[in-house]
């Protein structure tokens, strides 16, 4: 009883009720959201597009704040996230692939996808096949690699010391934090569901246009596209907080970006289509795939007024403008019925497809290729298609943009 009126343990009945700093419920709310941002936004910069793909070089200082972070906060080992993140991007969507939706389920990911990324990180094949140019220093090798339970052990003391008995709930959000937004949502529905502004070799998509929860990687098919650019932003509507940090830092000379996405540019036509457009094209080829599908839309909606049955391309008009690959097994027929019903749009596809075996014919030689796109471009102007008129007039004006 003596003991229980004491100073020193009201002192320490208050500590563990509130902590040091004592605030309220939605303060706690507010702080646990900056902090696990923070985490995100070392992920983002620090470990995907500065350590996985190298698009832009950080400063010593940023790079052991958030690499020191990601060890408090998840236990993170650099070299274990840029491997199976780099095998990732080597394996996309077969054998292989350490968390994809196509080979595990989308299901297996989404719930799952911690145990995933554990499993592959004792792989010791892919730590050195695909974890070079990570750090290798002291502290590295005698602190963060192998004393994962340490780093989140003292976070743990650190937000009890804080918030009291809520920093137990702190501390569970942080930890639960990347295993749901990175393991679940990017390298699951990130690979499922959304929309696609790029025709990418993979499934990838943009789960939402505005990145900001999960630092920009909400703009997954962009970054499929272009794996090696700092910025995963492109489209006017888009954007990438995480860029925004990035730009911060590079001005205060914290941080050097070696490369954003490409954008062609565009002057007066050729006459016809040379070797310099064939380098344009096939340097700006997702970009200019694009504007193609935007021409077979507008298609789409031309003829759908024509058809005395519109409905046999509604089923269609989403895969009109895909890979042949990439068209689901059992949209084939429906496909197949639209192109059937329309002319116009069965040669828009066949000339679509003819443009991408261009650059996909490596086999050939540039002069060649020259020559096919030419051709290619005689056939889409005697096309009688507006469209393809259209769209062959501006690609004979594409540009490589000067660096």
């Amino acid at each position: 009883m003596i003991f229980a009126d004491s100073d020193i343990f009201n002192a320490l009945v208050q500590w563990l009720g509130h902590g040091l700093f004592d605030l309220a419920w939605w303060q706690i709310v507010l702080v646990t959201l900056v902090l696990t941002h923070i985490t995100i936004a070392s992920v983002t910069i620090y470990l995907h597009r500065h350590s996985a793909h190298r698009a832009l070089d950080l400063h010593p200082i940023p790079a052991h704040f958030f690499r020191f972070w990601l060890w408090l906060t998840t236990g993170q080992v650099t070299k274990e996230w840029t491997a199976i993140h780099r095998k990732h991007h080597a394996k996309c969507e077969r054998e292989g692939d350490p968390h994809s939706p196509v080979v595990y389920g989308i299901k297996t990911v989404f719930w799952k996808g911690a145990e995933l990324y554990r499993a592959e990180a004792k792989n010791q094949e892919t730590l050195e096949r695909y974890g070079h140019n990570t750090p290798n220093d002291w502290i590295e090798r005698h602190v963060y690699t192998g004393r994962s339970a340490l780093g989140v052990s003292l976070m743990l003391i650190i937000d009890v010391a804080l918030f009291g008995f809520a920093g137990l709930s702190v501390w569970a959000v942080q930890m639960a934090w990347i295993p749901i937004t990175a393991a679940g949502i990017i390298n699951g529905i990130g690979h499922w569901w959304g929309y696609r502004n790029f025709e990418a070799q993979d499934a990838s998509t943009n789960i939402s246009p505005w990145g900001i929860i999960i630092g920009g990687e909400e703009l997954h098919n962009n970054h499929h596209t272009y794996p090696t650019s700092a910025k995963l932003s492109v489209k006017p509507y888009e954007f990438d907080i995480g860029w925004l940090y990035i730009s911060i830092l590079s001005k205060l000379g914290l941080a050097t970006v070696k490369k954003t996405p490409p954008k062609a540019a565009y002057g007066d036509a050729r006459p016809v289509a040379d070797e310099k457009t064939l380098e344009a094209l096939i340097a700006n080829r997702y970009e200019v795939m694009a504007n193609y599908a935007r021409g077979l839309r507008s298609v789409v909606a031309q003829e759908a007024g024509k058809l005395t049955d519109a409905k046999v391309l509604g089923a269609a008009s989403r895969w009109l403008h895909r890979d042949a690959e990439k068209v689901p097994f059992d949209a084939v027929p429906e496909l197949a019925k639209a192109r059937a019903a329309s002319p116009t749009l069965d040669k828009m596809v066949q000339m679509r497809e003819e443009l991408r075996q261009i650059w996909l014919n490596t086999h050939e030689s540039r002069e060649q290729l020259a020559a096919d796109l030419q051709a290619w471009c005689k056939r889409a102007e005697g096309s009688g298609i507006a469209a393809l008129r259209e769209f062959s007039t501006k690609l004979r004006s594409v540009r490589t943009r000067a660096a």
